[in-house]
Protein backbone atom coordinates (compact mmCIF):
# COMPACT_ATOMS: atom_id res chain seq x y z
CA UNK A 1 0.00 0.00 0.00
CA UNK A 2 3.07 2.04 0.81
CA UNK A 3 3.88 4.35 -1.84
CA UNK A 4 7.46 4.02 -3.31
CA UNK A 5 8.23 6.75 -5.42
CA UNK A 6 6.28 10.18 -5.90
CA UNK A 7 5.74 12.38 -8.70
CA UNK A 8 4.53 15.77 -7.07
CA UNK A 9 2.22 18.36 -8.47
CA UNK A 10 -0.62 20.45 -7.13
CA UNK A 11 -4.25 20.56 -7.99
CA UNK A 12 -5.63 23.90 -8.59
CA UNK A 13 -6.73 26.12 -5.14
CA UNK A 14 -10.54 26.12 -6.40
CA UNK A 15 -10.35 22.29 -6.83
CA UNK A 16 -14.25 21.18 -5.88
CA UNK A 17 -14.68 17.97 -7.43
CA UNK A 18 -16.68 15.71 -4.75
CA UNK A 19 -15.76 11.89 -4.01
CA UNK A 20 -19.51 11.19 -5.44
CA UNK A 21 -18.53 12.58 -8.53
CA UNK A 22 -14.95 11.53 -9.57
CA UNK A 23 -16.71 8.12 -8.29
CA UNK A 24 -19.02 8.75 -10.70
CA UNK A 25 -16.61 9.47 -13.61
CA UNK A 26 -14.66 6.73 -12.57
CA UNK A 27 -17.23 4.10 -13.16
CA UNK A 28 -17.71 5.17 -16.72
CA UNK A 29 -14.49 3.81 -17.45
CA UNK A 30 -13.80 0.76 -15.62
CA UNK A 31 -10.71 -1.31 -17.22
CA UNK A 32 -12.42 -3.90 -19.55
CA UNK A 33 -10.25 -6.79 -21.15
CA UNK A 34 -8.38 -6.82 -23.77
CA UNK A 35 -10.25 -8.15 -27.19
CA UNK A 36 -9.01 -10.41 -28.92
CA UNK A 37 -7.15 -8.21 -31.28
CA UNK A 38 -6.82 -4.92 -28.81
CA UNK A 39 -2.54 -4.97 -27.38
CA UNK A 40 -3.85 -3.51 -24.59
CA UNK A 41 -6.30 -1.81 -22.77
CA UNK A 42 -6.77 0.85 -20.41
CA UNK A 43 -9.28 1.80 -17.08
CA UNK A 44 -9.70 2.10 -13.75
CA UNK A 45 -9.48 0.01 -10.86
CA UNK A 46 -10.43 -0.49 -7.24
CA UNK A 47 -7.25 0.25 -5.21
CA UNK A 48 -8.45 -1.40 -2.39
CA UNK A 49 -10.19 -4.78 -1.25
CA UNK A 50 -13.67 -2.62 -1.38
CA UNK A 51 -14.25 -2.97 -4.98
CA UNK A 52 -14.81 0.80 -5.37
CA UNK A 53 -12.77 2.47 -7.58
CA UNK A 54 -12.52 5.38 -5.25
CA UNK A 55 -11.22 4.71 -1.94
CA UNK A 56 -11.36 7.53 0.63
CA UNK A 57 -9.96 8.27 4.60
CA UNK A 58 -10.12 11.26 5.81
CA UNK A 59 -11.29 13.59 2.64
CA UNK A 60 -8.19 11.79 1.06
CA UNK A 61 -8.44 10.05 -2.08
CA UNK A 62 -6.93 7.19 -3.77
CA UNK A 63 -7.36 6.08 -7.05
CA UNK A 64 -6.01 3.64 -9.32
CA UNK A 65 -5.40 2.80 -13.24
CA UNK A 66 -4.82 -0.10 -14.49
CA UNK A 67 -3.49 -0.97 -17.86
CA UNK A 68 -3.84 -4.45 -19.70
CA UNK A 69 -1.05 -5.10 -21.87
CA UNK A 70 -0.61 -8.23 -24.51
CA UNK A 71 3.24 -9.83 -24.65
CA UNK A 72 3.58 -10.65 -28.04
CA UNK A 73 7.69 -10.05 -28.72
CA UNK A 74 8.64 -8.76 -31.87
CA UNK A 75 11.27 -11.24 -32.19
CA UNK A 76 8.71 -14.16 -31.97
CA UNK A 77 6.97 -12.88 -34.51
CA UNK A 78 9.80 -12.99 -36.87
CA UNK A 79 10.57 -16.34 -35.98
CA UNK A 80 7.10 -17.81 -36.68
CA UNK A 81 7.01 -15.62 -40.21
CA UNK A 82 10.46 -16.85 -41.06
CA UNK A 83 8.88 -20.33 -40.34
CA UNK A 84 5.89 -19.56 -42.41
CA UNK A 85 8.05 -18.01 -45.48
CA UNK A 86 10.28 -20.97 -45.66
CA UNK A 87 7.13 -22.95 -45.93
CA UNK A 88 5.58 -21.22 -48.38
CA UNK A 89 8.84 -21.04 -50.51
CA UNK A 90 8.89 -24.60 -50.86
CA UNK A 91 5.45 -25.07 -51.52
CA UNK A 92 5.48 -22.00 -54.58
CA UNK A 93 8.84 -23.77 -55.24
CA UNK A 94 10.72 -20.06 -55.31
CA UNK A 95 11.45 -17.80 -52.24
CA UNK A 96 8.67 -15.18 -51.02
CA UNK A 97 8.74 -11.57 -52.18
CA UNK A 98 8.75 -8.56 -50.04
CA UNK A 99 4.70 -7.98 -50.52
CA UNK A 100 4.28 -11.63 -49.63
CA UNK A 101 6.47 -11.68 -46.50
CA UNK A 102 4.63 -8.57 -45.47
CA UNK A 103 1.42 -10.31 -45.69
CA UNK A 104 3.08 -13.36 -44.27
CA UNK A 105 4.07 -11.29 -41.02
CA UNK A 106 0.71 -9.49 -40.89
CA UNK A 107 -1.45 -12.69 -40.48
CA UNK A 108 1.05 -14.22 -38.17
CA UNK A 109 0.84 -10.76 -35.80
CA UNK A 110 -3.15 -11.10 -35.61
CA UNK A 111 -3.05 -14.59 -35.29
CA UNK A 112 -0.61 -14.37 -32.17
CA UNK A 113 -2.32 -11.34 -30.96
CA UNK A 114 -5.60 -13.28 -30.35
CA UNK A 115 -3.34 -16.01 -27.85
CA UNK A 116 -0.84 -13.89 -26.50
CA UNK A 117 -1.01 -13.79 -22.87
CA UNK A 118 -1.83 -10.07 -20.93
CA UNK A 119 0.29 -8.40 -17.94
CA UNK A 120 -1.39 -5.77 -15.95
CA UNK A 121 0.13 -2.81 -14.55
CA UNK A 122 -1.41 -0.62 -12.18
CA UNK A 123 -0.43 2.48 -11.34
CA UNK A 124 -2.12 4.78 -8.21
CA UNK A 125 -2.11 8.22 -7.32
CA UNK A 126 -3.47 9.79 -4.14
CA UNK A 127 -5.43 13.28 -4.38
CA UNK A 128 -5.40 15.66 -1.22
CA UNK A 129 -8.11 18.55 -1.84
CA UNK A 130 -7.40 19.48 1.61
CA UNK A 131 -3.90 20.35 0.90
CA UNK A 132 -4.05 21.00 -2.42
CA UNK A 133 -1.34 17.82 -3.55
CA UNK A 134 -2.24 15.12 -6.20
CA UNK A 135 0.92 13.02 -5.90
CA UNK A 136 1.44 9.88 -8.70
CA UNK A 137 2.96 6.62 -7.16
CA UNK A 138 5.23 6.29 -10.26
CA UNK A 139 9.38 5.91 -11.04
CA UNK A 140 9.08 7.36 -14.28
CA UNK A 141 6.96 10.95 -15.65
CA UNK A 142 5.54 8.35 -18.86
CA UNK A 143 3.58 6.55 -16.17
CA UNK A 144 2.53 9.72 -14.24
CA UNK A 145 1.59 11.14 -17.72
CA UNK A 146 -0.65 8.32 -18.82
CA UNK A 147 -3.05 8.76 -15.30
CA UNK A 148 -2.73 11.83 -15.40
CA UNK A 149 -4.52 12.02 -19.09
CA UNK A 150 -7.11 9.21 -18.44
CA UNK A 151 -8.19 10.72 -15.70
CA UNK A 152 -8.34 14.39 -17.19
CA UNK A 153 -10.19 12.58 -19.73
CA UNK A 154 -12.82 10.62 -17.40
CA UNK A 155 -13.31 13.99 -15.31
CA UNK A 156 -13.26 16.12 -18.22
CA UNK A 157 -11.11 18.66 -16.63
CA UNK A 158 -7.80 18.27 -14.05
CA UNK A 159 -5.86 21.31 -13.85
CA UNK A 160 -2.30 19.93 -12.20
CA UNK A 161 0.84 21.57 -12.22
CA UNK A 162 3.97 20.03 -11.18
CA UNK A 163 5.10 21.55 -7.75
CA UNK A 164 7.51 24.59 -7.73
CA UNK A 165 9.62 26.17 -5.67
CA UNK A 166 11.67 29.33 -5.08
CA UNK A 167 14.61 27.48 -5.31
CA UNK A 168 16.00 24.70 -7.51
CA UNK A 169 16.62 21.05 -6.31
CA UNK A 170 19.80 21.19 -7.58
CA UNK A 171 20.47 24.58 -6.30
CA UNK A 172 19.69 23.78 -2.74
CA UNK A 173 21.08 20.01 -2.64
CA UNK A 174 24.40 22.15 -3.51
CA UNK A 175 24.35 24.16 -0.80
CA UNK A 176 23.30 21.71 1.31
CA UNK A 177 26.17 19.82 0.76
CA UNK A 178 28.74 22.43 0.96
CA UNK A 179 27.38 23.57 4.19
CA UNK A 180 27.22 19.63 5.64
CA UNK A 181 23.70 20.45 6.58
CA UNK A 182 19.90 19.76 5.22
CA UNK A 183 17.15 22.84 6.45
CA UNK A 184 14.21 22.16 9.09
CA UNK A 185 13.47 18.70 9.56
CA UNK A 186 16.04 16.70 7.02
CA UNK A 187 19.08 15.28 7.22
CA UNK A 188 21.39 14.02 4.70
CA UNK A 189 22.31 10.97 4.61
CA UNK A 190 24.86 8.51 2.53
CA UNK A 191 23.43 8.60 -0.84
CA UNK A 192 24.70 10.84 -3.70
CA UNK A 193 24.44 11.27 -7.54
CA UNK A 194 26.94 13.81 -8.78
CA UNK A 195 27.12 15.11 -12.41
CA UNK A 196 29.21 17.35 -14.19
CA UNK A 197 27.82 19.70 -16.81
CA UNK A 198 29.54 19.75 -19.73
CA UNK A 199 28.77 16.85 -22.83
CA UNK A 200 30.28 14.23 -21.38
CA UNK A 201 28.16 14.02 -18.19
CA UNK A 202 30.33 12.53 -16.00
CA UNK A 203 28.96 11.04 -13.11
CA UNK A 204 29.94 9.88 -9.51
CA UNK A 205 27.52 8.14 -7.08
CA UNK A 206 27.65 7.40 -3.51
CA UNK A 207 26.31 4.62 -1.39
CA UNK A 208 26.17 4.26 2.25
CA UNK A 209 29.15 6.26 2.26
CA UNK A 210 29.65 9.37 4.54
CA UNK A 211 28.98 12.18 2.38
CA UNK A 212 31.27 14.68 4.87
CA UNK A 213 34.64 14.07 3.80
CA UNK A 214 36.76 16.58 1.40
CA UNK A 215 36.53 14.14 -1.49
CA UNK A 216 32.36 15.88 -1.95
CA UNK A 217 33.52 19.20 -1.47
CA UNK A 218 36.60 18.74 -4.12
CA UNK A 219 33.59 17.50 -6.75
CA UNK A 220 31.43 20.11 -6.48
CA UNK A 221 34.26 22.62 -6.69
CA UNK A 222 35.49 21.09 -9.59
CA UNK A 223 31.60 22.16 -11.44
CA UNK A 224 29.71 18.88 -10.42
CA UNK A 225 25.86 18.97 -9.80
CA UNK A 226 24.14 17.30 -7.49
CA UNK A 227 21.26 15.22 -9.30
CA UNK A 228 20.37 12.68 -6.52
CA UNK A 229 20.45 13.14 -2.77
CA UNK A 230 19.51 10.88 -0.01
CA UNK A 231 17.08 12.66 3.22
CA UNK A 232 15.36 11.53 5.83
CA UNK A 233 12.49 13.74 7.02
CA UNK A 234 12.14 13.96 10.77
CA UNK A 235 13.35 10.45 11.58
CA UNK A 236 10.14 8.81 9.66
CA UNK A 237 10.78 8.86 6.32
CA UNK A 238 13.68 8.40 4.05
CA UNK A 239 14.06 9.20 0.06
CA UNK A 240 16.38 10.51 -2.71
CA UNK A 241 15.65 13.80 -3.68
CA UNK A 242 16.10 14.10 -7.81
CA UNK A 243 17.08 17.38 -9.35
CA UNK A 244 13.48 16.96 -11.37
CA UNK A 245 11.61 17.63 -7.76
CA UNK A 246 11.08 13.65 -7.97
CA UNK A 247 10.85 11.43 -4.61
CA UNK A 248 12.82 8.41 -5.07
CA UNK A 249 12.98 4.70 -2.99
CA UNK A 250 10.55 6.00 -0.13
CA UNK A 251 11.18 4.39 2.94
CA UNK A 252 8.45 4.91 5.80
CA UNK A 253 10.64 4.40 8.99
CA UNK A 254 8.78 4.34 12.24
CA UNK A 255 5.05 3.85 10.58
CA UNK A 256 5.74 0.79 9.25
CA UNK A 257 7.10 -0.66 12.36
CA UNK A 258 3.92 1.12 14.08
CA UNK A 259 1.51 -0.58 11.94
CA UNK A 260 2.68 -3.67 11.28
CA UNK A 261 1.37 -5.88 14.68
CA UNK A 262 -2.29 -5.08 13.60
CA UNK A 263 -3.72 -7.15 16.07
CA UNK A 264 -7.28 -8.05 15.39
CA UNK A 265 -7.66 -5.35 12.84
CA UNK A 266 -9.01 -6.85 9.67
CA UNK A 267 -7.27 -6.51 6.03
CA UNK A 268 -9.47 -3.49 5.11
CA UNK A 269 -9.35 -1.62 8.32
CA UNK A 270 -5.23 -1.71 8.36
CA UNK A 271 -5.49 -0.58 4.74
CA UNK A 272 -7.62 2.47 5.91
CA UNK A 273 -5.17 2.94 9.01
CA UNK A 274 -1.84 2.94 6.42
CA UNK A 275 -3.36 5.26 4.23
CA UNK A 276 -4.59 7.76 6.48
CA UNK A 277 -0.93 7.34 8.56
CA UNK A 278 1.11 7.48 4.56
CA UNK A 279 -1.42 10.44 3.32
CA UNK A 280 -1.22 12.79 7.11
CA UNK A 281 2.82 11.97 6.93
CA UNK A 282 3.00 12.81 3.49
CA UNK A 283 1.39 16.02 3.50
CA UNK A 284 3.86 17.04 6.28
CA UNK A 285 6.67 15.96 4.39
CA UNK A 286 5.72 18.02 1.25
CA UNK A 287 5.08 20.80 2.94
CA UNK A 288 8.28 21.10 4.50
CA UNK A 289 10.20 19.87 1.43
CA UNK A 290 9.18 22.94 -0.15
CA UNK A 291 9.60 24.86 2.62
CA UNK A 292 13.56 23.84 2.06
CA UNK A 293 13.55 24.64 -1.28
CA UNK A 294 12.87 28.42 -0.18
CA UNK A 295 8.96 28.14 -0.33
CA UNK A 296 6.55 27.74 -2.90
CA UNK A 297 4.49 30.66 -5.16
CA UNK A 298 0.91 30.43 -4.61
CA UNK A 299 -1.01 27.95 -6.43
CA UNK A 300 -3.63 29.41 -9.30
CA UNK A 301 -7.30 28.69 -9.66
CA UNK A 302 -7.81 26.13 -12.68
CA UNK A 303 -8.58 28.41 -16.18
CA UNK A 304 -11.90 28.88 -17.05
Amino acid sequence: MWFKNLIIYRLPVDWSVSAAEIEEHLSKRPLQPCGPFDMFSRGWVAPAATGRLLHTVNQQHLVALGVDQKLLPASIIRQVAAERAAAQATEQGFPVGRRQMRDIKLRVTEELRARALTRRRITRAWIDPENGWFVVDAAGGAKADELIDTLRDTLGSLAVTFMETVRSPQQSMSAWLTHGDAPSRFVIDQDLELQSADANKATVRYARHPLDVREVQQHLKAGKYPMKLGLTWSDRISFMLTDKLQVKRLEFLEMTRDTADGGDVDEAEQFDIDFAVMTGELAKLLEDLGEALGGQPQRQAAAA
